[in-house]
């Protein structure tokens, strides 16, 4: 199944808000409706395909045949973009000037290597496509023909060990099926992001994924033993054993890269026995500065829980770790701050675990909720996308954008980068409601992960870009990374070249140069174009 064109995820699983809501976005925020009917995906006026027959065929013939070379409306369509809101909006106002040439299906790492050599011939650009769920540009080259690369025939397990606890798999395979494949072996990822639905292995890997778990079970790319990277000169294979000395690490320059150095063909991963036990509860703080604390003390003394999430005050106040129940807590004057702790494991590892957590919880101000708020988070976690869809469809604005920092930097980070969404949306005449909540935790520090939702003004697209580029400055500014999961693409290129720096830049373009030498690969994507 493809993903909804002009949305997210299963059509079926969508679902419209209540009135109630309605009525609050409408007094709060002066949501108003939209004036316009919404477009059906055949009132879009797409150009024909300019890419010459010659070019086509050899796209056919790499693939072994025209059938996995879409050029059909739809196809082309459905992989255009991702899924931010200004992507969203964009399709939905009917803008297809991004739409691929064409959809290539390769099923083999030759197959993929056959397709670049074909694009290098004919001056296409190739963009991989995993389960299209970017929500930072990442889907949208700065360059006028291109394909898109779909990777959804590469969708097997190749190989599981389950003596070194290892398993190969191909960048198509979508993490619902991955974890289907693991478990009959009796074996998890324990990777499940916000995208886990629909997002695809080879993407985790490519824009450094984190899932909800991974205070248990670690990011994505701590789970990444060995890569294979298609280029337009050739094989990289990485990964000969767990851990090396010999140079520098090559996985860590593949992971991340976003499809601008290669296609990535194989992913080699750690993978663990699946949890006998999840139990998943609540607690509830005062002030997000009192959560923080505690949270910071697990994750730096122990025991560390599977699942360690933190609401401050007004997204707990809206509901937003439940989405299902959203609005439910409005009425509450005492609602504070919900944490979510979440343990996965042996029945007595669980127990053990729980219990010392439940005391430092304890001594640090937290009020046990008892296991209803934390089943009730699990049982909503995937919806949240399908929530911002409905919004978007009265008439509200919803995005989302988030950034990582050391424990010190935390607190001057959340205020500074509410106080640029808020003041600069506010001063555009759409006061917006933040939101916030720490997510994945380490050592040394932790995301902020922010919700933004208000009226859409004239031109949605336009007056959302001031209020980003005020949230990336702020998040610069006081010492955050430009994205801890959800990747560069091109909306956090330009802070993530100031970030990074100019002679490391360089750096980088000098391998994009040595493994793509006409720069085909998603280009403007992750790395300014020449």
């Amino acid at each position: 199944m493809d993903m909804l064109w002009n949305g997210w995820g299963d059509p079926a699983k969508a679902a419209p808000l209540p009135d109630s809501v309605t009525g609050l976005l409408r007094d709060l925020l002066g949501v108003k409706p939209r004036s316009t009917p919404a477009l059906a995906l055949d009132d879009l006026d797409l150009p024909a395909p300019t890419a010459a027959p010659a070019a086509l065929a050899a796209l056919a013939e790499a693939v072994g045949g025209t059938g996995h070379v879409r050029t059909d409306a739809e196809s082309r369509v459905r992989h255009t973009r991702g899924k931010s809101t200004p992507d969203l909006l964009r399709i939905r106002a009917g803008d297809v000037s991004d739409v691929p040439q064409a959809v290539v299906l390769p099923a083999t790492h030759d197959e993929v290597l056959a397709v670049l050599r074909a694009c290098a011939e004919h001056a296409l650009a190739a963009v991989p496509f995993g389960g299209g769920t970017s929500v930072v540009g990442g889907l949208a080259p700065e360059r006028g023909a291109f394909v898109a690369l779909d990777l959804r025939r590469m969708d097997g397990l190749l190989d599981l060990d389950p003596v070194s606890r290892t398993a190969v798999l191909q960048p198509g395979l979508r993490a619902p099926e991955a974890e289907a494949l693991l478990a009959e072996q009796g074996f998890t990822l324990g990777h499940f992001p916000q995208s886990f639905e629909w997002a695809s292995i080879g993407g985790f890997a490519a824009a450094r994924s984190s899932g909800q778990a991974s205070a248990g079970y670690g990011r994505f790319d701590e789970m990444v033993l060995g890569l294979t990277l298609a280029t337009p000169r050739g094989t990289v294979e990485t990964g000969r054993a767990p851990r090396s000395a010999a140079g520098p690490d090559l996985r860590q320059l593949i992971l991340g890269s976003e499809g601008a150095f290669g296609v990535i063909t194989a992913v080699t991963v750690r993978v663990r026995p699946l949890p006998e036990t999840k139990v998943y509860e609540g607690w509830r703080f005062a002030s997000f500065e009192a959560g923080a604390a505690a949270l910071r003390v697990l994750a730096q003394d122990g025991p560390r829980p599977t699942v360690l999430r933190l609401s401050d005050e007004t997204e707990t106040l809206i509901g937003l770790a439940s989405p299902d129940k959203i609005g439910a807590g409005l009425d509450r004057s005492d609602a504070g701050c919900l944490a979510v702790t979440g343990y996965e494991g042996t029945p007595e590892e669980t127990a053990y675990r729980r219990e010392r957590a439940a005391a430092v919880l304890t001594a640090h101000g937290g009020t046990p909720l008892g296991t209803e708020p934390g089943e009730r988070w699990a049982h909503g976690r995937f919806s949240a996308p399908y929530l911002r869809d409905a919004l978007l469809d009265v008439g509200a604005f919803a995005e989302t954008l988030e950034t990582a920092a050391f424990w010190s930097r935390i607190p001057e980070l959340y205020a500074a980068v509410r106080s640029a969404l808020t003041d600069t949306l506010t001063a555009a005449g759409t006061p917006p409601l933040v939101m916030c909540h720490i997510s994945h935790v380490y050592e040394n520090g932790a995301s902020l992960y922010f919700t933004v939702v208000s009226a859409q003004g004239e031109d949605p697209v336009a007056h959302w870009t001031p209020a980003k580029h005020a949230a990336n400055e702020a998040i610069l500014a006081a010492g955050g990374t430009i994205s801890h999961h959800h990747g560069v693409g091109t909306d956090h290129r330009d802070w993530y070249v100031r970030e990074t720096g100019e002679l490391a830049v360089e750096a980088l373009r000098a391998v994009k140069r040595r493994l793509d030498p006409d720069g085909l690969l998603n280009p403007g994507v992750l790395l300014p174009t020449d």
